[in-house]
């Protein structure tokens, strides 16, 4: 069994929701706000207070700023979380939902993720949001977090490069491959770094799974309607081993180029499809051939499909709701004399089963050491199994 926690977004998801909720679900405010005091911030005081939304009781949250730096370089970012005494976990973390704003602002605006400045996100209250977020789930002990599909709202919204439909042109990007609920109401629900939180920690999107509820917490959003603008956060102990069901779609292709192919499986991968791979096949005549493959949730059945007609030569496509059953996957933070390495775990019933370090963690420490990446695959490795047994509870 592990802690896990379910997002119940019916009012949307922010930042400062998501921090309010889990300090009403038991965070400690002040451990918070001294262990984002040992970064290089502007001065600044977290307020927490209970406020009535609708007749619901929720925590808000409300910051003291005074702020030098509005913008900020993505990788000034980094290397304040990377310098900083953070939890390996809560570094991880931080920097995973800081990637996902940045590479979407990367391709809104034509840039490469290194040129991204920050500029909502960047600003003091956003990144207190974020590390404060990390920093209240590793408090908890949460290391696994579900999600409801997400409401956006809809009407008009003003930004930094001016007025945009909801939801503005950084959520939209993040939300793709997300469930999107309906919700009628003309204002942003969802914001950039809420869709962020959602993107990059949840492990699956849907209704409450079947589980015991041990604790809930409301995070009150700062506008007013009449309905409760709460996030409600729900604590319960899920088991390792998962069990779904995903959509297998699949067509034969003998007219394509390799360069099409390749094109077409990146862009399917970079839209959400959970994978895709090609098979060599002979067709009649006995022509050499392809089998294109594509797995994706349930709910994107109808795009991928769609996809696959419009960028491929396939006429047609079959397609075959299937059960699998997955190990549940953890990651940790491994300390190397070359670096930090992501680990990823298979585990089941609480044991570890597989284990494997993060391939573009090796790759980045290969280049940097200018050593080959087997030597460098091989000395994590190494280390990784005398840290960590197979088998083992992972602690």
């Amino acid at each position: 069994m592990t802690k896990a926690l379910y997002l119940d977004c019916h009012a949307g998801i922010a930042g400062d929701m998501l921090l309010s909720a889990l300090v009403d679900l038991g965070a400690n405010p002040e451990d918070i706000e001294s262990e984002l005091k040992k970064l290089p911030l502007d001065q600044f005081k977290l307020h927490f207070q209970k406020r009535v939304k609708q007749g619901i009781h929720a925590m808000t949250l409300n910051i003291d700023v005074k702020e030098a730096n509005h913008h900020r370089h993505v990788n000034d970012i980094f290397k304040m979380i990377d310098d900083s005494t953070l939890p390996e976990r809560v570094k991880y973390r931080s920097k995973k939902i800081f990637e996902i704003i940045g590479q979407a602002e990367a391709k809104i605006h034509g840039m490469s993720f290194e040129e991204v400045h920050f500029h909502e996100v960047g600003a003091m209250d956003s990144i207190i949001d974020i590390i404060g977020g990390c920093i209240a789930l590793e408090q908890l002990g949460i290391n696994t977090l579900y999600c409801s599909a997400i409401p956006t709202g809809h009407g008009k919204i003003n930004i930094a490069h001016g007025i945009y439909p909801i939801p503005a042109p950084a959520t939209a990007e993040i939300l793709k491959g997300i469930p999107i609920a309906h919700f009628d109401v003309q204002s942003e629900l969802t914001t950039p770094t809420g869709a962020a939180f959602a993107k990059g920690l949840v492990s699956s999107f849907g209704p409450f799974p079947s589980a015991t509820i041990q604790h809930i917490g409301y995070g009150a959003g700062s506008k007013d309607f009449d309905f409760p603008n709460i996030l409600r956060v729900i604590q319960f102990e899920s088991e390792f081993e998962q069990q779904d069901s995903v959509q297998v779609i699949e067509c034969q292709i003998d007219d394509m180029t390799p360069e099409a192919l390749g094109y077409f499986m990146n862009n399917a991968l970079e839209q959400g499809a959970l994978d895709a791979y090609y098979t060599p096949i002979f067709m009649k005549k006995s022509r050499p051939s392809t089998q294109l493959t594509l797995i994706c949730k349930l709910h994107d059945k109808t795009y991928f499909e769609q996809l696959i007609l419009q960028e491929t030569s396939s006429l047609g496509v079959r397609s075959t709701s299937v059960n699998r059953k997955t190990l549940n996957r953890a990651f940790k933070i491994l300390s190397t004399q070359h670096g930090t390495v992501s680990i990823k775990f298979g585990l089941q019933n609480g044991k570890i089963m597989k284990m494997k370090p993060e391939y573009e963690d090796l790759k980045k420490i290969a280049k940097t050491t200018n050593q080959p990446f087997q030597v460098i695959h091989n000395e994590v490795l190494q280390q990784l199994y005398q840290t960590y047994r197979i088998g083992n509870i992972l602690q």
